[in-house]
């Protein structure tokens, strides 16, 4: 056997850190994995995926991005948003026409391109956020990456303000990483509905995607969900109520690619009711956490799905503010295979905030998604947000976009006990971190205004980090008071991936002589 170099083990190392998946295998193992101890290195590479943001021409969007200050001698690295959309390729001119005019459009032509592929927004500093903003109601899909210093725990906001019109409301999502498997309880095909799914694709050749609808008896036929091509760099949105005939008001809809890959989220507007983001569940579980209840929501409604074989039966309970019980009259819920249950827990909070937790009941252990549609105020002012399931907060996890006033912050220990720590970012033009920890009572969930920065102009981001106890699950929720109406989204905080474990080798690969 000839010499082995460690750049075996580098280029391993490497892998993992930028694909977040490396397997180290001495020559001659047939591909068994050593059993050394693993380490935890930051990521290389983040990609990030924001939906066009609005038709409205009375819309105005704020994007905000961010990385949390790390450990230094990272590379250098960037972290930029850039538009989805490149303009297409020239034709040919035609040969009769002059040099000279040729010559002007081409110059022009390329002004465009250059204009088109300028970043939208792009980070200068770790620990402080980058903002940018739009006023466009054609405002592309933006796609972006971040590398070296910049990548690990990179996370990006697209916020929307609608002051009127039907799709009025205050929008907000996280912008999305790209995948292959997405599941959204709490979509509609109902009249009072216009939900679209967006579909972003950030790679250089073409993607192939597959959209399937459940709704309360199962799947809804469609002649048109299969086969969706979403070209390179590009973003395609469906309109989800055209992909069936049949009308209901509780869907799960189901992203799967059969080429490449995107990013999918779901903009949702009720008539008289408001508008905003429905991001994907987490991926299905028996247990599921869905944190984040604002304290005055006037109507909560659980959508759930099981997409196994088997029912799913699982048991309701909300984290309040000093314990955890089961709402009156619906402690469970039969999820049937395949079919969409939903349930309406009404002003289930009642002035206190709240998260909700779903596990097994009766010894179910089947593997469920869900989503909660949650309104706050009363007939004209009303307005809507979605809070998804969503993971742990676990090691850190930030969201951008704060302000000076209308940011709270949800935290809720679903196991024991739980110590964060919460940092509060400089300001996006000024003012200095803050930082405070909170316990967070097991069963419970602690709603928190964040300690605004010393000294904020801008907006700023929160990052929270898990110090001691169990598994913490965050939400934040964005304010915004408009025409009489408190407009608001929600965000929750799951884990921001910025390390990843890294088999250690047990064996010296340098030197493997025959």
């Amino acid at each position: 056997m000839k010499s082995t170099s460690l750049s075996l083990i580098a280029g391993v190392v490497a892998l993992a850190a930028v694909t977040g998946f490396a397997a180290l295998t001495a020559p001659g193992d047939e591909g068994t994995a050593e059993a050394g101890s693993a380490a935890r290195l930051p990521v290389e590479r983040s990609s990030l995926l924001c939906p066009a943001p609005s038709m409205s021409d009375l819309a105005e969007t704020t994007y905000s991005s961010f990385t949390p200050a790390g450990e230094d001698g990272g590379e250098a690295g960037a972290a930029e948003l850039e538009p989805a959309d490149p303009l297409p390729a020239d034709e040919d001119a035609p040969a009769d026409k002059d040099a000279a005019d040729k010559d002007a459009a081409d110059k022009d032509a390329d002004k465009k391109k250059a204009a088109a592929s300028k970043p939208v927004i792009s980070l200068k500093d770790l620990g402080k956020p980058g903002t940018a903003e739009t006023a466009k109601s054609d405002a592309p899909a933006l796609v972006g990456t971040a590398t070296g210093k910049f990548a690990p725990g990179w996370t990006a906001q697209q916020t929307t303000t609608t002051a009127a019109g039907g799709a009025r409301g205050l929008l907000g999502v996280s912008c999305t990483a790209p995948d292959t498997d997405f599941w959204f309880p709490g979509a509609s095909t109902g009249a009072s509905r216009q939900d679209y799914v967006h579909l972003t694709n950030p790679d250089d050749t073409a993607a192939v995607a597959d959209i399937e609808l459940y709704g309360a008896d199962g799947p809804l036929k469609s002649d048109v969900g299969e086969g969706i091509t979403v070209p390179a760099r590009s973003s395609v949105p469906m309109l989800i109520s055209t992909l069936t005939s049949e009308a209901a008001e509780n869907v799960t809809v189901h992203v799967t690619t059969r080429t490449g890959r995107v990013g999918a989220v779901v903009s949702a507007a009720e008539d008289e009711v408001g508008s905003d983001w429905l991001t994907a569940s987490a991926d299905p579980a028996g247990t599921q956490v869905l944190p984040g209840i604002p304290a005055d929501a006037t109507s909560v409604r659980l959508v759930a799905f099981a997409p196994g074989e088997d029912d799913a039966d699982v048991k309701i309970q909300l984290l309040g503010k000093n314990a955890a019980f089961s709402p009156a009259g619906n402690a469970t819920l039969h999820i049937k295979s395949r079919m969409t249950a939903s349930v309406d827990l009404k002003d289930v909070t009642r002035g206190e905030p709240g998260s909700l937790r779903l596990s097994p009941a009766d010894g179910s252990t089947t593997p469920v998604v869900a989503a909660l549609r949650v309104v706050r105020g009363t007939g004209a002012k009303q307005e809507i947000a979605f809070i998804p399931a969503t993971g742990a907060v676990g090691e850190r996890a930030s969201v951008a976009d704060n302000r000076a006033k209308g940011s709270v912050l949800s935290l809720t220990a679903p196991g024991a006990t739980a110590k964060v720590k919460v940092t509060a970012s400089a300001g996006s033009e000024g003012g200095e971190a803050t930082v405070k920890t909170y316990t967070v009572k097991g069963g419970t969930t602690l709603e928190v205004t964040p300690e605004a920065p010393a000294g904020l102009k801008g907006g700023y981001a929160l990052t929270v980090e898990t110090e001691s106890g169990g598994p913490v699950h965050a939400a934040r929720t964005l304010t915004i008071p408009e025409g009489g109406v408190d407009m608001f989204t929600v965000q929750t905080l799951p884990d921001d991936g910025g390390t990843v474990e890294v088999p250690a080798a047990e064996q010296d690969l340098s030197v493997l002589d025959d």
